[in-house]
């Protein structure tokens, strides 16, 4: 049901400001003129009462004022929608920029941190069907594995893919960051995040971190920064001349620099010591970020004039006719 008109050249109904005038001027014409015949008496006519023609002939100066009223009005275009809702959505983009270094393979989280990671930050795309995730990988070096999109199966895939070794070994959370940040900049969304995960500390790549956190904060990105390591030592795998072996190494993770990228833009640190902390984690950052906006959604709007325009021929064909039949004058 059509429920709402709107003009999409409105200042052309103003045009009908002119019917006014020519009105005025066709009462003005037949009050003031005047015809005679000669008979030699009126007496006969005394009864005698309007016709229906003497009716008919005002009637087609009416079919033409309102057949140009409604071309006035399809000139105007007439549009109509026909329903409008007002609908809750999310309007958060976020880019999970994930370290995929070698030491992510230690296995102080189940069956070690880079596929605990994998895990936790899937079930957390899946709880967000109406925001735009992306993904960036980074360790010696930073790309893009998936843009921002809504289409999360293409995302959770790629996001099974990733393995490490993709790229030359090191940390570079710099690198990371300023990637998913530059994957933020041109977003128009209500909320930008990155939550950036590592477990280690920045030794590679061309930005800093903290050069990094200031881009974020320019472009108004909100980053949340996770640490994933054990307290204390963990097993990590060590490449020997018999294979890959796990050895008990020393976590060390830059707390402070995690810390300070948060803080600098209006984000948060965590620290990771087990699976069931990360993932109470990313629960704690989806609460965090459930900010609503409300956005009215409405059909298709829809062409009108073609029905103003009909009524307007009919009402000039019938007038045409008239004069042609019933109101032909004589010569």
């Amino acid at each position: 049901m059509m429920q709402d008109i709107t003009f999409a050249n409105p200042e052309l109904l103003f045009l009908l400001v002119l019917i006014l005038p020519a009105v005025a001027w066709y009462i003005l014409k037949h009050r003031t003129s005047e015809s005679t015949i000669q008979i030699s008496s009126g007496q006969g006519l005394k009864k005698a009462g309007a016709s229906y023609k003497y009716y008919l002939r005002h009637g087609l100066f009416g079919f033409r004022m309102l057949a140009i009223g409604l071309l006035i009005v399809a000139l105007a275009r007439p549009q109509s929608s026909k329903s409008w809702q007002d609908i809750t959505t999310r309007g958060i983009d976020i880019v999970l920029a994930l370290d995929i270094s070698s030491s992510m393979l230690a296995r102080d989280f189940n069956p070690n941190r880079l596929e605990a990671s994998k895990d936790i930050a899937i079930d957390f795309i899946s709880g967000r069907p109406n925001d735009r995730l992306g993904l960036v990988v980074f360790a010696g070096e930073s790309f893009t594995q998936c843009p921002l999109t809504t289409d999360h199966s293409v995302l959770t895939n790629l996001f099974e893919d990733i393995e490490s070794g993709m790229v030359d070994d090191g940390t570079a959370i710099g690198m990371g960051l300023a990637t998913a940040v530059n994957r933020l900049k041109e977003s128009d969304a209500k909320s930008r995040v990155v939550i950036l995960l590592t477990d280690g500390v920045n030794n590679r790549g061309s930005i800093a971190p903290a050069t990094a956190a200031e881009i974020a904060r320019t472009f108004g990105v909100r980053v949340y920064t996770i640490g994933v390591g054990s307290q204390g030592t963990a097993p990590y795998p060590v490449n020997t001349p018999y294979g890959v072996q796990y050895r008990k190494m020393e976590v060390e993770i830059d707390e402070q620099v995690l810390r300070q990228i948060a803080t600098e833009t209006d984000g948060e640190y965590f620290r990771a010591t087990n699976n069931q902390k990360l993932k109470n984690i990313y629960a704690q950052i989806d609460q965090m970020e459930k900010s609503r906006i409300e956005v009215r959604e409405y059909s298709e709007k829809k062409e009108e004039f073609i029905w103003f325009a009909l009524i307007a021929g009919i009402l000039l064909l019938l007038e045409l006719l008239m004069r042609s039949t019933l109101l032909r004058s004589i010569p």
